[in-house]
């Protein structure tokens, strides 16, 4: 019986030694979190003069548009840290630019840095137009965002790329690129949708006033807020924390209007 039982023991031993060996389970890679709804990443454009611009792009997960955001003077990408998700959440994927016209006003700018040093307005402008190349590509309807001097910017652009964009969101513009009101000249070419606000100060919201004459009326918005502060920095709770939620929901309901 013993002997039997060591057989039977041996035999299915042997069996068990035909099967497929099983694998020993391996420890679990730790998951890559889930891309979650506006989650930045970083890019790089490149110029028409070749220099390297640094950009962060906020993508949502059923973009109605495409808005490239664009800052002010001696700031960066990070002044729409606060204000691009917000957007994302909206349904607007977004392209936050460092521009060589810039700073470190809100946190490092990657392009001036590459670049070794700040250049002036207008040189800025290749930056801008490196992103509205960049975002053809995408097949959205594309918005300009300029922030102080670079709400200049967005009116000789929106007019050399006609066909382009769909329309222009403007934070305290005035003539920042020089003689000849070359700001007015470009909002009258304009015939797109376009967003105009200022901050409380009567020189800054006369000079945007002006700019917004030059328009159709029918095409323009001039919104003057109760409690508003210079550039993009408007929409910011830590900038304009008496008027950021009231600015904000007026853009909320202009790009509404006009991306339907």
């Amino acid at each position: 019986m013993r002997r039997f039982a060591a057989s039977l023991a041996f035999t299915l031993l042997l069996a068990g030694c035909d099967e497929a060996p099983t694998a020993t389970p391996k420890p679990a890679a730790a998951e890559e979190p889930a891309t979650t709804l506006g989650q930045p990443s970083d890019i790089t454009l490149k110029a028409a003069d070749g220099a390297r611009v640094f950009a962060r792009y906020y993508p949502a997960e059923h973009p109605k548009a495409l808005l490239l955001l664009f800052h002010q003077a001696g700031s960066s990408k990070d002044e729409y840290a606060p204000i691009a998700p917000s957007l994302v959440a909206d349904g607007y994927s977004a392209l936050a630019v460092d521009a060589r016209a810039g700073g470190d006003l809100f946190g490092p700018n990657q392009t001036v840095k590459a670049l070794g040093r700040a250049a002036d307005y207008v040189a800025a402008r290749q930056d801008l137009q490196a992103a509205i190349d960049w975002a053809q590509d995408k097949k959205l309807p594309i918005f300009l965002w300029g922030s102080s001097y670079s709400s200049a910017l967005v009116f000789p652009l929106a007019a050399a790329n006609k066909g382009k964009i769909a329309g222009v969101l403007a934070f305290s513009p005035n003539e920042y690129l020089g003689d000849g009101d070359p700001v007015k000249t470009a909002a009258g070419q304009i015939d797109v949708p376009v967003f105009i606000t200022a901050a409380n100060d009567a020189e800054e919201l006369d000079g945007a006033q002006a700019i917004a004459s030059r328009m159709a009326a029918d095409h323009t918005t001039f919104y003057k807020p109760e409690a508003g502060v210079h550039g993009a920095s408007t929409l910011r709770e830590d900038r304009n924390p008496k008027g950021w939620r009231a600015n904000f929901s007026a853009v909320e309901a202009w790009l509404k209007k006009a991306v339907s």
